[in-house]
């Protein structure tokens, strides 16, 4: 299988994609990856490294596309964009999904043009991990769709729930619309409506929850508008550092917290690898006609690498024709 890699995108670019293409290749032995970006540079990378022959191939990309750039200006001006490069390498085949750690209006409008939408999607859906009393949940939309409908809240929830069956291997997740109270009377115009629509759908519909529900673990996969679903990702990254910067503190004002923290490490480390990005790292793309992958600006080299083996797992389960069967089901249901 092939992975396309966009090589410029990373604020660390392209040291960290460079070193995480070479720890995928490691763990995955079928693995070939395209990476995409300036030669020179990337050549220079990668010399850094025993590379096993010929599973890493460079694709030319002269330009690069800024994280504060209009995605549709910059993409028209730069053609030949390490994110265009990377989106047409999948339209042509080259490569079976796309990871991109650079701008993410240019890396969603760049893929919508190159490969498509999903047959019967009709917006895709950035999804996102949050970390839960009973794991991970699936939270759709992060930043794609800022203004919905209700048929788009409708389809998230079906995305959703294929995206979470590759994933963690659920045969029925449980999936939830999110609003600003468990009882169906409580919300918008188009929750009300996008909760008629679900409660008929061929899914795992719990009804509604609310956004500390999500924390807590009741749905495995929550639905809700971009505008909405950004801020709550933006909330949860925040929280990790402001809890342990605050405990750091309390553990140096007395030596009997600091044994307790001491004796407590493994568990904290665990606690705190939970609230990892990296650990799956980055958001899919769901929708489109092809696997994406978005990652974080700051993604390490095993950010990179998890976000590769993602990938790799999203086009083996088949999720994109796994999506377009869903939606055609709902579709015929009703």
């Amino acid at each position: 299988m092939k992975i396309v890699v966009d090589g410029m995108g990373s604020d660390a670019a392209p040291a960290n994609e460079a070193a995480g293409c070479v720890k995928a290749l490691k763990e995955s032995p079928d693995l070939e990856i395209l990476l995409v970006g300036d030669p020179e540079r990337l050549a220079k990378e990668l010399r850094k490294y025993t590379v096993p022959g010929g599973r890493i191939e460079v694709v030319p990309a002269s330009e690069i596309i800024g994280m504060a750039e209009k995605p549709a200006e910059a993409l028209r001006k730069k053609k030949d964009s390490s994110i265009r490069g990377g989106a047409m390498c999948v339209r042509e085949e080259r490569g079976e999904a796309f990871i991109s750690a650079g701008n993410t209006g240019a890396v969603t409008l760049a893929c919508l043009i190159a490969m498509g939408r999903a047959r019967g999607v009709r917006r895709p859906a950035v999804a996102a991990l949050f970390p839960t009393r009973k794991g991970h949940a699936v939270v759709l939309d992060v930043g794609a769709s800022v203004v919905c409908k209700a048929a788009h809240l409708h389809q998230f929830a079906i995305m959703g729930e294929v995206y979470a069956q590759c994933l963690f291997e659920m045969e029925r997740p449980r999936v939830g619309l999110l609003s600003i109270g468990e009882e169906a009377e409580k919300g918008k115009e188009i929750v009300f409506e996008a909760h008629r629509l679900l409660s008929q759908a061929p899914i795992n519909y719990i009804g509604h929850v609310e956004s500390g529900d999500i924390l807590n673990g009741k749905a495995d996969v929550v639905a809700c508008d971009g505008f909405t679903g950004n801020i709550l990702l933006k909330f949860a990254e925040s929280v990790p550092a402001i809890v342990f910067s605050g405990l750091r503190s309390e553990v140096k004002r007395d030596l009997l917290v600091r044994i307790g923290a001491y004796l407590s490490r493994a568990a904290l480390r665990r606690l705190k690898k939970r609230w990892d990005y990296a650990e799956y790292g980055g958001a899919p793309l769901l929708g489109v006609n092809g696997g994406v992958i978005i990652c974080h600006g700051k993604s390490s080299p095993g950010a990179f690498m998890n976000a590769i083996l993602v990938a790799e797992k999203y086009v083996q389960f088949g999720a994109t024709q796994k999506i377009t069967e869903k939606i055609r089901r709902d579709a015929d249901g009703r």
